[in-house]
């Protein structure tokens, strides 16, 4: 680092077995190295959040321990921070300058890639996966309380939470880790997922919630369809399709508990489910109501029945999502949003 720097180093360790310990006591003697052990939580983004509430600097800068984040760019990401007003800074691997291993595996690229397009509503940056990143004590201060990421993409999860409004990229060189192993798997990458939920329903609220729940409504169309083509060979046609109804219904119920509303899924399942055919029922009352009232007060509409249709059923699922969203799925107290 630069002879302008004073720092502080802190490595957060998971009680990995190998000689984290030995060797930042033998480093300690020269270095002003702080090392925290954990023996009881796991993960990157738990020991990144540790790692900043110990840290006494005016700005924080996180990197990985294997070498694979270019110490030698220190100072430029400091300099960003200190010097060009950034309220956050990014090592980036994807602008001019910046570059990744060459013997990345097609997988891996077109993992980043498509990784880095997903993030896409919640930040312009080039690398918004980067696990090499900076902000000032002040910014991380402000959201601590609201942090809870999924997976290992801290640096997304601020980015987002802090509104930076100023994000400056610094070209650097990704190495491969020369020990150890990669945290990709498809394990971490399920993890991704739920966190961009997270992050969606954070950044776009009622927008996040309802997009999750069109798309399962439009999913138990298609259940609606295939319950209602198999019954009609064992049951007549009138109870087939109140069959066919409650089937596609249920498994809404089930979709929206466990994702779109995932916070309210500790509550009382019975209590909830009935509250819900109610929702239904309500939505599918305000869908007729609606398609017949544009019908017989309107020419236009009584001439196209099928978008005066459409119009209700629109109508019918906003009534629904409402009361889905404040009365069946509503939040009683702070729980954590678990998908």
């Amino acid at each position: 680092m630069g002879s302008d720097i004073t720092a502080e180093i802190i490595v957060v360790d998971d009680n990995s077995p190998d000689d984290t310990i030995a060797v930042c006591q033998t480093l300690s003697e020269s270095f002003p190295i702080h090392l925290i052990t954990r023996k009881q939580e796991r993960g990157l983004s738990t020991a990144v959040i540790a790692g900043m509430d110990s840290a006494a600097g005016e700005f924080l800068l996180v990197m990985d321990a294997d070498l694979s984040h270019p110490p030698e760019t220190i100072p430029d990401l400091y300099a960003a921070l200190k010097n060009q007003g950034a309220d956050f800074v990014i090592g980036s691997r994807y602008i001019n300058g910046g570059s990744t291993e060459e013997k990345w595996g097609w997988f891996r690229k077109l993992n980043s890639r498509i990784a880095t397009w997903l993030a896409r509503p919640f930040t312009n940056v080039k690398d918004p996966m980067a696990g090499f990143f900076g902000i000032s004590r002040h910014h991380f201060l402000k959201v601590r309380e609201i942090l809870n990421p999924v997976g290992y993409k801290i640096g997304l999860e601020l980015l987002v939470k802090c509104r930076c409004r100023r994000v400056v990229e610094v070209p650097i060189h990704f190495a491969d880790r020369t020990l150890g192993t990669s945290k990709l798997s498809f394990k971490e990458q399920l993890s991704y997922l739920r966190h961009l939920k997270r992050l969606a329903e954070f950044k776009y609220r009622n927008y996040a919630y309802f997009v999750q729940f069109a798309i399962i409504g439009l999913s138990g169309v298609f259940i609606n369809l295939a319950s209602l083509s198999v019954l009609l060979h064992w049951l007549i046609r009138p109870v087939a399709i109140g069959v066919a109804i409650w089937i596609s219904m249920s498994t809404n119920f089930l979709l929206n508990r466990n994702i779109t509303f995932s916070y309210a899924k500790h509550s009382p399942i019975l209590k909830q489910y009935l509250q819900y055919c109610g929702s239904c029922l309500t939505g599918a009352f305000f869908n007729g109501l609606t398609a017949e009232t544009l019908c017989r007060t309107f020419d236009y509409f009584d001439q196209r029945t099928l978008l005066a249709a459409f119009i209700g059923i629109l109508t019918g699922m906003a009534f629904n999502f409402i009361l889905c969203r404040y009365f069946v799925f509503a939040k009683q107290k702070p729980v954590s949003d678990e998908v």
